[in-house]
C-alpha cells in the first residue's frame, strides 16, 4: 500500500480501519514526508525503520501519532521539522468555467514573486495561479502527487466572501475533474469557514516535515 492509494481510496469514501492502528509507508518524493490522521488510524509516511516508528507509538493511542514526542523523534531521525499540523480536506471538481455570479474577474498570472506563489514552490509542483483584486488563488500538484488549493486574501479586502469565491472557483479550475485536497491552520477560522462553506469536507489532520 502507498500513500498515493491510501489518499485516493479516501478521495472514493475508502478508509483504513477505525482501528487505533498505525500504517506506514515510504515517502511518495524525497520532498513529501509527515504524518496524516484519519479517523482513529494514522499513516505515517517516512523513510524511517517501521519497527522503529511503531516502537514509538504505543497501541491504541489515538493522538500520539501527532503528538510532539513522537514529532519530534521523527524529526530528528529525518532531519525535517514540522511544517504545520493541518486539518486536511477534500472537495470534488465542479463542470466548466467559474460561474460568473461569483463576481471574480480571474487573470492568470506567472508572477512568482508574490510570497503565496513563492512559498507553494517549495511545497507543489505543476504551480498554477491567479489573481483578482485583493486575493491570489492557486493550485498544484502537492503531497503523492495530489491536487492542492491555497488561497490567500489581502488585509482590506477579508469579510466579504472572497476566500469562499476563491475557494469555490478552484473547484471549477481544478484539471481533468480530480479531486482538490486544501490544508487548512485550525486557528485560521476564517480560512476554515470559507473552505467549508465553498464544500471542502474535513477528512483527517495532518503534520508535514519539511527540511
Amino acid at each position: 500500500m502507498s500513500l498515493e492509494q491510501i489518499l485516493a481510496d479516501a478521495a472514493k469514501g475508502v478508509f483504513p480501519p477505525a482501528d487505533g492502528g498505525v500504517t506506514v509507508v515510504a515517502q511518495p518524493s524525497p520532498r513529501d514526508a509527515g504524518v496524516l490522521n484519519l479517523t482513529a488510524h494514522a499513516v505515517v509516511f517516512a523513510d524511517a525503520d517501521p519497527r522503529w516508528i511503531r516502537s514509538l507509538l504505543p497501541p491504541g493511542d489515538f493522538s500520539a501519532p501527532l503528538n510532539p514526542p513522537f514529532l519530534t523523534a521523527l524529526c530528528e531521525r529525518l532531519g525535517r521539522q514540522v511544517n504545520n499540523i493541518d486539518l486536511l480536506t477534500l472537495t470534488s471538481a465542479l463542470p466548466g468555467p467559474p460561474q460568473s455570479g461569483l463576481g471574480l474577474a480571474l487573470r492568470p498570472t506567472e508572477d512568482r514573486t508574490h510570497p503565496r506563489i513563492t512559498r507553494a514552490l517549495h511545497h507543489r509542483d505543476d504551480i498554477r495561479a491567479w489573481t483578482v483584486p485583493g486575493g491570489t488563488l492557486l493550485i498544484g500538484r502537492g503531497v503523492a502527487g495530489r491536487w492542492e488549493v491555497a488561497v490567500e486574501v489581502e488585509p482590506q479586502a477579508r469579510g466579504a466572501g472572497l476566500g469562499r469565491r476563491l475557494a469555490l472557483a478552484a473547484r471549477h479550475l481544478v484539471p481533468d475533474g480530480e479531486p482538490l485536497w486544501a490544508q487548512i491552520a485550525p486557528g485560521n477560522a476564517a480560512s476554515v469557514r470559507a473552505l467549508l462553506a465553498a464544500g471542502y469536507v474535513p477528512m483527517g489532520a495532518e503534520a508535514l516535515l519539511v527540511g
